[in-house]
């Protein structure tokens, strides 16, 4: 039943309000979505990674004992990660991230890829998939924040947004 004051609303109000609805309603959907598929993820203690980047900087996760990391699995055949690169590139400048490169082939063509793509991000070739295993990655882009303890905090999949991945980061106290 439609009120008299409800009649009397401009229809743009009333578009305005139902399509905010709406969008409420797709958020909460999205959500609900990522936080089934990633429900396995969330308190595991991280597995471990002791590797040697790209341009030859050995990585060890247990260096960052203490602290939150984020950990970046993207395959240079995966659209999404290629709309991503530029944001996952300007977070690593400022932020303790390790991008791996999940069967994407050997290192010399994951090497040449960036050098076409621009972008200066710590790599770890995964080229058989087996660290992505680990972390039960079926699916890229897919990013996982550690607290201090080792701890997956937050884990997504898909697109992220720079901001979204640095208030996981907050949250898991990194600032």
């Amino acid at each position: 039943m439609v009120t008299a004051s409800e009649k009397n609303r401009p229809s743009w109000h009333r578009r305005l309000v139902n399509g905010g609805a709406q969008l409420s309603l797709l958020l909460v959907f999205v959500l609900g979505i990522e936080a089934f598929l990633t429900r396995d993820s969330l308190g595991m203690e991280a597995p471990p990674i002791n590797a040697t980047s790209l341009s030859g900087e050995a990585f060890s996760l247990a260096h960052y004992r203490g602290e939150p990391v984020a950990i970046h699995f993207w395959a240079s055949w995966c659209p999404v990660c290629e709309l991503e690169q530029g944001m996952i590139d300007g977070l690593a400048k400022d932020l303790p991230l390790m991008t791996i490169a999940m069967q994407s082939g050997p290192a010399d063509e994951v090497s040449a890829y960036l050098a076409t793509q621009g972008v200066t991000y710590p790599v770890i070739n995964d080229d058989s998939g087996w660290l992505a295993k680990q972390y039960g990655v079926k699916a890229v882009p897919a990013t996982f924040i550690l607290d201090g303890t080792g701890r997956v905090r937050f884990a997504t999949r898909g697109y992220t947004t720079g901001w979204g991945l640095r208030i996981r980061l907050w949250l898991a106290g990194f600032f």
